[in-house]
C-alpha cells in the first residue's frame, strides 16, 4: 500500500507545481531552517567578517528586519543547496553522545514517560497524558496526507476523535490498545517502503508506554522521509526558478543592507586589475612600451568573471572573507582547491620521477597508475591542519625510489644508483616549496585571455 501511496503523492506533487512558481518556491523552502542548520553545521572561517570595507554608511536595522533578512538568506541557501547538491538529504537530528543537550533531553523524556506509566497504572487509569499523545499522533498523521487523500483523512478524524475518546475514558470504556492498533495500521499505509520493517516491529510491543514511545520514534523517521520526498519533488521546479529566486533575494538583501556585497565588488575589482596588469606586462614584453598598453580593448565582463573564479581556487579562506554571491558554495570551492593542490603536487612528483628514470618505464601505463595511487594515498590527509607536506614528500620520495628501482629491474634496466636515488628524493622534497620551478609549472593557472 505504501508504494501505491508514493505514486499518488508524486502525481499530486506534479499537479501542484502548476501553481504560481514564485510563491511555490517560497513555500518550498519555508520552515526548513532546522534542516539547513544540520546540513551546514560545519561553518567556514570566512563567515567571521573582519575588516569589512564600507562602500556606504551603515544603517540601523530593527530586530524584526534582522530576523526577516536572516530567514530570507537561510531559505535562499537551502533552495540553492537543493538545486546544486543532487544528494541533498535531510537527516534525523543526532545529538553528541556526552552533550548537555542530549542528557537534558533524556531526563525530560524519561520523566514524561514515567509520569504516563504512573497514570496508566492507577486504578482506574488516568488517560490525560495518553489522550494528549493521541492528539499529537493524529496531527502528525494528518500532516502526511495530500489534499486528495480525503478517505484517509476522514478515517483518521473519525477514529481519533479526541472528544469521543475523552468520553470513553470518563466512562471507563476506552480501549487504548485498539487505538494503538489503528495508529500502527495507518502508519503502515503512509510510511515509505523503507520503514515497513520498523512499523512491523511495533506490533510486537504489548505494553502501552513502550509502544507509544516506539510509535513516536518511528513517526520522527517518517517526518524525515516526508521532508526528503518533498525535496525530491520540488527539485525540478526549483531548478527552473532558482536563478530568478536568488537574484530576487540578493536584491532584497542589498536594499536592506547596501554594503552587503562589498566583498564581491572587491573580488571582481581585483580580478579586473590583475588582468590589466597582465596586459601591461605582456605589452612591455612585446616591446610596445607603456603607451601601447592603452591601445587594446579592456577585459570584458566575462573575462573578468572567469578570471575571478580562477582566483577562488587559490583563495586564503582563513584570512580573507569569501565573496557574498558565492558564499553558499564556499565548501565546494575549498574541495576544488584541495584537489587542485593534490594534483599539483602529484603532477610535480610524476614529472620529476619520469625525468630521472629511464625512458623505458615512462611508457609503462600500469606503472604510472600505480605510482599515482601511491602518491594520492599519501596525500589523502592534505586537508588536515596536522598535515606537513615536507614530511609527506619525504615518505613519498622513499616509496617512489623503491617502486622505480623495482620497475627498472622487472623491465631489464639497471636499478637507480645511490646517487640518483639521493637526487630524486631531493627533487621530490623540493616540491614542498611553493617557489620550486617544477611545482610552479604544474600549479600555474592559465590566465583568462581577453580579445585582442
Amino acid at each position: 500500500m505504501s508504494e501505491n501511496l508514493d505514486k499518488s503523492k508524486i502525481n499530486e506533487a506534479g499537479k501542484s507545481k502548476s501553481n504560481d512558481s514564485e510563491q511555490g518556491l517560497e513555500d518550498a523552502v519555508e520552515g526548513s531552517d532546522e534542516a539547513l542548520q544540520k546540513e551546514k553545521k560545519s561553518g567556514s572561517p570566512s563567515t567571521q567578517r573582519v575588516q569589512r570595507p564600507h562602500s556606504s554608511p551603515p544603517r540601523f536595522v530593527t530586530a524584526e528586519e534582522l530576523l526577516e533578512t536572516a530567514k530570507g538568506v537561510t531559505n535562499m541557501v537551502l533552495a540553492h543547496e537543493i538545486v546544486v547538491n543532487g544528494d541533498f538529504r535531510i537527516k534525523p537530528v543526532e545529538l553528541p553522545e556526552d552533550s548537555l543537550e542530549k542528557r537534558v533531553k533524556e531526563i525530560v523524556h524519561k520523566a514524561f514517560w514515567d509520569c504516563l506509566n504512573v497514570q496508566l497504572s492507577e486504578d482506574p487509569p488516568t488517560y490525560d497524558h495518553a489522550i494528549k499523545l493521541v492528539g499529537e499522533i493524529k496531527e502528525t498523521l494528518l500532516s502526511f496526507l495530500l489534499p486528495g487523500h480525503t478517505r484517509l483523512r476522514n478515517q483518521i478524524t473519525e477514529v481519533l476523535d479526541l472528544d469521543l475518546i475523552k468520553q470513553q475514558a470518563e466512562n471507563g470504556a476506552l480501549d487504548i490498545s485498539k487505538l494503538a492498533e489503528f495508529i500502527i495500521g495507518m502508519m503502515g499505509t503512509l510510511c515509505a517502503p523503507a520503514r515497513d520493517e520498523e512499523v512491523k516491529k511495533l506490533k510486537d510491543i504489548k505494553e502501552i508506554v513502550p509502544l507509544f514511545r516506539a510509535i513516536f520514534s518511528v513517526l520522527d523517521l517518517m517526518k524525515v522521509d516526508m521532508a526528503n520526498f518533498a525535496v525530491s519533488s520540488i527539485r525540478p521546479h526549483l531548478m527552473q526558478q532558482s536563478v530568478e529566486y536568488e537574484r530576487k533575494k540578493f536584491q532584497e538583501l542589498l536594499e536592506k543592507q547596501p554594503n552587503s556585497l562589498d566583498f564581491v565588488t572587491q573580488w571582481l575589482e581585483e580580478a579586473a586589475d590583475d588582468l590589466m596588469s597582465q596586459k601591461y606586462t605582456h605589452a612591455l614584453a612585446a616591446g610596445g612600451g607603456a603607451a601601447g598598453s592603452d591601445d587594446g580593448p579592456l577585459p570584458g565582463p566575462v573575462a573578468v568573471q572567469n578570471y575571478a573564479y580562477l582566483k577562488l581556487l587559490k583563495w586564503d579562506h582563513l584570512q580573507r572573507p569569501f565573496p557574498e554571491t558565492v558564499l553558499m558554495d564556499q565548501s565546494r570551492f575549498q574541495e576544488l582547491q584541495l584537489r587542485l593542490q593534490q594534483l599539483t603536487v602529484l603532477g610535480a612528483v610524476l614529472l620529476v620521477t619520469f625525468s630521472m628514470a629511464a625512458s623505458g618505464i615512462s611508457s609503462q601505463a600500469s606503472f604510472a597508475e600505480k605510482l599515482k595511487r601511491i602518491v594520492k594515498i599519501l596525500l589523502t590527509d592534505m586537508h588536515l591542519p596536522s598535515f606537513h607536506l615536507k614530511d609527506a614528500l619525504t615518505t613519498i620520495g622513499e616509496k617512489v625510489c623503491l617502486e622505480v628501482s623495482s620497475c627498472l629491474s622487472l623491465c631489464g634496466f639497471t636499478p637507480l644508483t645511490t646517487d640518483k636515488e639521493t637526487v630524486l628524493k631531493g627533487q621530490i622534497q623540493a616540491v614542498a616549496s611553493p617557489d620550486d620551478p617544477i611545482r610552479r609549472i604544474m600549479g600555474l593557472l592559465n590566465p583568462v585571455e581577453f580579445p585582442g
